[in-house]
């Protein structure tokens, strides 16, 4: 960042209020905000939709499920080859043409007479474009909220997804039957014109990232320069967050989360195992999203506090997990579930911590490749876990993976410990280092 880049950081950071308040008075995130609620809340009105619609059409349960398995192989593709093009291209630009594409390919499904086959290719590629829209918005929340203030912001946004999926599935469900399949569809099509509304009316544009990019300054990124990929390069920024320790460390944090959420996989029969009715999995899958409740006590803790607990919190997340080898009951279960999502809130702080340890120059293709690894890595562990379970007991599976990401946690928590650097190093000047 140029020296006048930097000062204009700054001054910005003097005249952002702190808090929820001091966030909701910044009009951009509140444009990215509501925009990333819509996306959100669409992407699950049409996956159910489109599900129930190829169902009908089919009465083939294969592509049904192929259907609502959109979320993993497109997602692969599209973090790993075009979340770099928000490094690339001026990022408002990629959030308002992924968005009108988006609107473009919904407003096809919900046409009469597409075959189902189409429908499901139209899905995947809705899926793929995604990840770039995804990254772009990560990197221009950055770009908008300085200090402490953007990880309050990833918090809220991290809160407002799982909150769209917890109950987007069930609204979803009433919308599909009250309106039908198609009506539901051209509904996501409304909101994905609405966000890039939104954006177009709430963002301000600015120059593409590879176009102002310096070297990062920090103890943590010395050496970097050199390293630095071209903008957009997927292969050498895949090197990049490999190579680089603290961001391998961070990532690996993240990811950990593929093996805490297994739960949420073989919620239904892990729900009939321990007494339930399969319509207990809700119950199941909704007491995993405590972090929703635990998200503000979490923010609320010093900067120096959440990041010295983010290997612990990681290990105690997944350690949880392991009473479930006592076989508890529903109840007990919803408990156990829901301690290990609150612990999850560490999440936060990675999130944020990724961000700020890359070169702005690839930080919206890295925020990719760490999406895309965790999207891939849950699938896979579903589908592992689901296969496991029909040899085992559901509770056994859940209580290995929670052994197994213990385990790993342990030894990345202790990298962290060791690389942890300090947080005036991962963060932008907060206001009260300003002298003016």
């Amino acid at each position: 960042m140029s020296g006048a880049a930097a000062y204009a950081s700054a001054r910005l950071a003097a005249t952002q209020p702190r808090g929820l308040h001091g966030l909701l008075a910044v009009g951009e995130f509140r444009a990215l905000w509501a925009s990333h609620a819509l996306s959100a809340a669409g992407d699950r009105l049409a996956l159910v939709a489109l599900t129930v619609l190829v169902y009908s059409r089919t009465g083939s349960p294969i592509l049904a499920a192929v259907a609502y398995g959109a979320g993993t192989v497109p997602y692969l593709f599209g973090g790993l080859f075009l979340a770099g093009l928000a490094d690339r291209l001026p990022r408002r630009a990629v959030l308002i043409t992924c968005d009108l594409t988006r609107a473009a390919l919904t407003t096809v499904m919900a046409l009469p007479g597409i075959p189902p086959g189409v429908l499901v290719a139209l899905l995947y590629l809705v899926t793929a474009i995604q990840p770039a829209f995804d990254a772009a918005r990560a990197a221009v929340t950055q770009d908008v909220l300085s200090g402490s203030l953007y990880e309050t912001g990833s918090a809220v946004m991290q809160v407002t997804y799982r909150l769209m999926m917890l109950g987007g599935a069930a609204v979803a469900g009433l919308a599909v039957a009250a309106t039908g399949p198609r009506t539901a569809v051209a509904a996501d099509a409304a909101t994905f014109l609405a966000s890039a509304a939104l954006i177009r009316a709430g963002v301000h544009a600015r120059p593409p990232a590879a176009s102002q990019a310096t070297a990062p300054k920090d103890r943590h990124s010395e050496g970097r320069a050199e390293k630095t990929p071209w903008p957009g390069s997927t292969l050498s920024c895949i090197r990049l967050v490999f190579s680089d320790p603290v961001l391998r460390t961070v990532m690996g944090l993240g990811w950990l989360a593929i093996l805490y959420e297994v739960p949420e996989g073989i919620a239904a029969p892990y729900a009939t195992a321990a007494g339930g009715s399969p319509a207990a999995a809700g119950l199941l899958i909704a007491a995993g999203q405590a972090m929703i409740l635990a998200a503000p006590l979490w923010a609320s803790l010093p900067e120096t506090a959440r990041q010295r607990w983010m290997g612990p919190m990681a290990a105690a997340a997944a350690g949880t997990l392991t009473l479930t080898a006592l076989h508890p009951g529903l109840a007990a279960s919803a408990a156990i579930f829901a301690v290990a999502g609150a612990l999850g809130t560490y999440q936060v702080t990675v999130g944020t911590t990724f961000a700020n340890s890359v070169p702005p120059a690839c930080r919206a293709q890295a925020l990719g490749i760490a999406a895309a690894g965790l999207v891939a890595g849950q699938g896979l562990a579903f589908a592992a876990a689901g296969w496991a379970a029909q040899a085992i007991s559901p509770a056994a599976v859940t209580a290995t993976a929670g052994a197994v990401g213990a385990v790993i946690a342990c030894s990345l928590a202790s990298s962290w410990h060791r690389l942890r650097p300090e947080p005036t190093q991962l963060t932008r000047p907060e206001p009260a280092a300003l002298t003016t």
